[in-house]
């Protein structure tokens, strides 16, 4: 269960986080170690100020910062080192714009995502799990990330874009595996001038980008010439008209799809990922899924009307979520001078939150590393800022719904029908990038007898 959270009295510490190098200041312990490193600075206080090379940012660490920190987000825009650089792979999207352009895109938006329209958009998923799963074998030896990766592309393809004779097969795997990539490399070594250098990785990382770029405008025209709804995304975003009777520019519409993109394919593909690690690692709550699964599904996919009867299924999604938040690491922009925790921040400060820290306090959560998806048992709902896997506030993400649908969806039909086990001998750990998503590992498939 979680801990009974009480708002404490508004006294918070802010210090420097010790143990800074001469030049290079925590810059060396965050690359070597980051999420350690980022979990470890609750210890120290409430809000941490961090030297990463030539850089100060400032670390909240509680929950009631967070809340602040996540609802005036007009003091707190989007930016600094982390949405500065997914800016240039990401454009100015939903999940990346300023807060001037928020509310527009917002409210352009929201059609797609409206609660109606989600069982059309499960129907599709339905159809692409099952599809991208139909040629599993018993006893088949797979690379877990890149089987989940695959099945996120494909549903997130084809909710995208219904109408391409060849949504799933669209090159924006690899090339969103690429961006992202880039993103991370350019976060973990924040330093002047490096992302310009005529490097592999970065030229890799610019073809990329350009190369989704081309994608996106094909389409864009494509639907424009046409000029029908095709009861997807995209056809939603093209017909999309703001209280002026204006609408979206194809560039804002390429932003938004590669935000979805983004979003669809790598939260949900490492998300999966992760659960049926802490699944095999907890094969008591494994036998409860399968007797959940049995009981509602008897071996057929799952489909939306089956979400309400699946509470087991739901709750270790969220479990996992809380253990291996995606968006682990996240930044603002301080607008104007302002204060937090007792000290006065300057306009252009960058101030870093992490759900990874917050979601493993043990004020919060008791046994913080401890996977039990119990503990959300409880009908009391997680108090402000202590459980963000989607944000919080104007900002939480639009598409929640959409991606919690996709996930349980995706886990109900597979473990339904499969059994998962890791390899043993090998230790899962999380990728060097932007998103907390597991390195590859491989996985042996088992057909589960009823």
């Amino acid at each position: 269960m979680t801990a009974p959270y009480t708002p404490t009295a508004p006294r918070y510490t802010a210090v420097t986080a010790p143990g800074a190098l001469p030049l290079l200041g925590h810059a060396p312990a965050f690359v070597r170690s980051p999420l350690t490193f980022t979990a470890g600075l609750a210890a120290h206080g409430d809000l941490v100020r961090l030297r990463l090379g030539p850089l100060d940012a400032y670390v909240v660490c509680h929950p009631e910062l967070v809340r602040k920190l996540l609802t005036e987000d007009r003091t707190f825009d989007k930016g600094g080192i982390i949405l500065d650089k997914a800016r240039e792979a990401f454009g100015d999207g939903l999940a990346t714009c300023p807060a001037s352009a928020h509310r527009r895109q917002r409210r352009l938006l929201q059609p797609a995502f409206h609660r109606d329209r989600l069982p059309g958009y499960a129907a599709m998923m339905a159809e692409e799990i099952a599809g991208t799963t139909a040629p599993w074998s018993d006893g088949d030896v797979i690379d877990v990330p890149a089987a989940m990766y695959r099945l996120t592309t494909a549903v997130t393809a084809r909710c995208l874009f219904a109408a391409h004779e060849r949504a799933g097969s669209l090159p924006v795997h690899a090339c969103m595996d690429e961006v992202t990539r880039g993103v991370a490399r350019r976060i973990m070594l924040p330093l002047p001038g490096v992302d310009r250098l005529p490097t592999p990785g970065n030229r890799r990382f610019r073809r990329a980008r350009q190369d989704l770029l081309e994608i996106t405008r094909r389409l864009i025209a494509e639907y424009r010439a046409a000029g029908t709804d095709r009861n997807d995304l995209l056809s939603t975003l093209l017909g999309a008209l703001d209280e002026d009777g204006r609408g979206l520019s194809d560039a804002e519409i390429h932003d938004q799809v590669v935000t979805f993109l983004l979003a669809g394919m790598e939260t949900t593909a490492a998300t999966l990922s992760w659960a049926w690690t802490l699944l095999a690692a907890n094969p008591s709550v494994r036998d409860r899924l399968h007797g959940e699964l049995d009981t509602v599904l008897d071996g057929r996919p799952a489909r939306h009307d089956d979400l309400p009867k699946l509470p087991l299924t739901a709750r270790i999604v969220q479990e996992t979520l809380r253990l291996y938040p995606v968006a682990w690491l996240l930044s603002r922009t301080v607008t104007t001078a302002t204060e937090l925790a007792g000290r006065s921040l300057p306009a252009g400060a960058t101030v870093l939150f992490s759900p990874y820290l917050l979601h493993r306090r043990a004020d919060l959560y008791p046994c913080p590393d401890r996977f039990d998806p119990d503990r959300w048992l409880t009908t009391t709902r997680p108090a402000p800022g202590t459980y963000i896997p989607f944000g919080l506030g104007a900002r939480r993400c639009i598409g929640d719904a959409f991606g919690t649908a996709e996930a349980c969806l995706a886990l109900a039909t597979i473990a339904s029908r499969w059994t998962v086990t890791p390899t043993p001998g090998r230790r899962i750990r999380p990728a060097r990038s932007s998103a907390l998503t597991p390195r590859p590992f491989t996985a042996t498939l088992a057909h589960r007898v009823r």
